[in-house]
């Protein structure tokens, strides 16, 4: 993993590089982007669903699980109740883990009922929920990498995807690990987090998928 030390900051060209890769892969957008690959590799979880109406469940899945957390923040922000956006303390992180929560647990909540969606889903959302509700209380000890969080969030529910419908989808596996080595190298490029901090949030996100497979099947 690429780290910059505390006398040794990273050069201008890979900052940006890993600020670009850190906004692409953002936790909030990591939702969005498993449902669309579900939409993709597994098309026939979602029967009889015209291109509309399955547009608008992608739109409400985006308008759950990233709009409205990002807006609170936002609001959070504009109305100083936290110094910028960026969340780099962990005080400033309690108020935008406790919003998130509350989204995640109404996706999860909704997605018991889908019948026109892939059952998987439930034991997806039910994960990021118990990811929140577990960096919310680590969060009280040290600044957990919601980074590493989401991405070793997404690995595992990717593996467990393939495993639950017996499919072996090695470049999909592959894809995912290199994304979630670049993102934790990225957070630490940017002195953003310790490797504690990186490591431990990507056992949290790991652990928690297993307890949303484990629990909501």
């Amino acid at each position: 993993m690429i780290q910059a030390t505390e006398y040794e900051k990273p050069a201008n060209a890979e900052r940006i590089f890993a600020k670009i890769v850190s906004y692409i892969f953002h936790p909030l957008f990591l939702p969005s982007f498993i449902f669309l690959w579900l939409r993709v590799r597994f098309p026939f979880e979602f029967p009889g669903i015209t291109p509309k109406v399955l547009f608008e469940k992608t739109f409400s899945v985006i308008w759950i699980t990233a709009f409205f957390p990002a807006f609170s923040v936002f609001l959070l922000w504009r109305l100083k109740f936290i110094s910028n956006i960026f969340l780099r303390t962990a005080k400033e992180r309690i108020a935008p883990y406790i919003i998130t929560m509350i989204f995640y647990w109404w996706m999860w909540y909704l997605s018991r009922y889908f019948t026109d969606q892939p059952e998987i889903l439930k034991a997806f959302y039910f994960g990021i929920f118990v990811a929140t509700v577990f960096g919310l209380i680590l969060n009280n000890f040290m600044k957990i990498s919601m980074h590493a969080m989401g991405v070793g969030g997404i690995l595992t529910f990717v593996i467990i995807t393939c495993f639950y419908y017996q499919v072996y989808l090695g470049l999909d596996m592959a894809v995912t690990t290199i994304v979630t080595g670049l993102v934790c190298s990225c957070r630490l490029a940017l002195s953003e987090h310790s490797k504690g901090e990186i490591y431990l949030g990507l056992f949290v996100g790991i652990f928690c998928q297993l307890i949303g497979y484990w629990i909501a099947m």
